[in-house]
């Protein structure tokens, strides 16, 4: 199987990579899209429940905080992509600093999801009954 000297030359190179970016970072879109409507979702049921949000709140949170980290993972893989080939300096720049926001937007994400699995496993723990001792 032979492919088309187009598909072969730096521009169709370009051309390709071009619709990866916008598929991927359109996934990454459609993550974090869904995720904040599921969260919505969540939150929206649990009021109408008339349940605490207290307890759920977190949980929908973390969740969320999930979704977002995914979403923005996909979106700097785009990123990645789009230099690729052929990068300007500009462009190195461009992600370079796109990729500093991101990682750093994702460093704080999983430190607060880290920190909000802990304050809810150290509340289970607290609120299970102790036995007597003997």
């Amino acid at each position: 199987m032979t492919l088309p000297i187009d598909l072969l030359s730096e521009s169709g190179v370009q051309e390709l990579i071009g619709w990866l970016v916008r598929l991927i970072e359109a996934a990454g879109a459609l993550i974090i899209f869904t995720g904040a409507l599921w969260a919505f979702a969540r939150f929206a049921s649990t009021g109408l429940r008339r349940q605490s949000l207290i307890g759920e709140f977190n949980k929908i949170r973390l969740s969320l905080g999930r979704f977002l980290v995914l979403g923005l993972e996909f979106q700097l893989a785009g990123d990645v992509l789009r230099t690729a080939v052929a990068p300007s300096f500009t462009e190195i720049g461009q992600l370079a600093a796109i990729a500093a926001i991101r990682t750093l937007l994702n460093f704080f994400l999983t430190r607060e999801i880290a920190e909000e699995r802990a304050e809810i496993e150290q509340d289970r723990k607290g609120s299970e009954p102790r036995l007597a001792a003997p």
